[in-house]
């Protein structure tokens, strides 16, 4: 019983003490004095403002950004660690003085180019160095001349005439003949093919060319 009793008055007492140390940690943050810290943040030249700058205190849940034109501006205590951090400049920390008569702090900050070197990396297509050399001696090189002079044959080139479709050329041609004949049919009778010159013509050119023999 007595030592039950006397392990809950040392749980109270430790209880008591972590209470009052938080109190009085947080009566030492309330006394510090509540300073607005503003400025502009540029670039290395000091030409060009830098948007979108994190500015915070770790640990303390207090934060902000620049903004358009890299202006900010927040509440600090005195004797906070301001950190300045933004992806391919390097951070900067601004600590806020202990002491500062003025509640008011202004502050022109340049960020420097954060500049990363990595190291070489070799791309093999292998694993090792002499199965690449392997590969490379056993590889079947195709003459470039023969592909093209099977692809420039007479036989492949009317193959592919043939599969083409129709120039703007020929539409257009094919459009004013059919404009032609509906003109014949709106004025009077079409005239005749059989006797028609110029169709016998159309027909002798097209048997020399060969559109009427069987296409496999």
């Amino acid at each position: 019983m007595k030592n039950s009793l006397l392990l809950s008055a040392t749980f109270v007492f430790l209880i008591g003490i972590f209470f009052s140390s938080l109190e009085v940690k947080a009566q030492g943050e309330q006394e510090k004095k509540v300073i607005q810290l503003s400025g502009i943040i540029l670039n290395a030249d000091s030409t060009d403002a830098v948007a979108g700058v994190n500015i915070y205190v770790p640990k303390k849940g207090r934060g902000t950004s620049s903004g358009r034109f890299g202006y900010f501006s927040m509440p600090v205590l005195a004797g906070d660690s301001v950190v300045f951090s933004f992806i391919g400049l390097k951070k900067q920390t601004f600590k806020v003085p202990d002491t500062v008569e003025s509640d008011r702090i202004s502050l022109i900050l340049t960020m420097q180019v954060d500049e990363i070197a990595l190291a070489e990396i070799e791309v093999m297509p292998y694993p090792t160095e002499e199965e690449f050399k392997q590969a490379i001696i056993a590889l079947n090189v195709v003459d470039p001349m023969s592909i093209s002079r099977a692809n420039m044959s007479p036989e492949m080139l009317l193959r592919w005439a043939e599969s083409m479709p129709a120039s703007a050329n020929e539409n257009f041609r094919y459009f004013q003949q059919g404009q032609a004949i509906q003109n014949q049919d709106l004025y009077g009778p079409r005239t005749l093919r059989l006797l028609d010159p110029f169709a016998w013509g159309q027909f002798i050119r097209s048997i020399k060319r060969g559109d009427l023999k069987k296409k496999d």
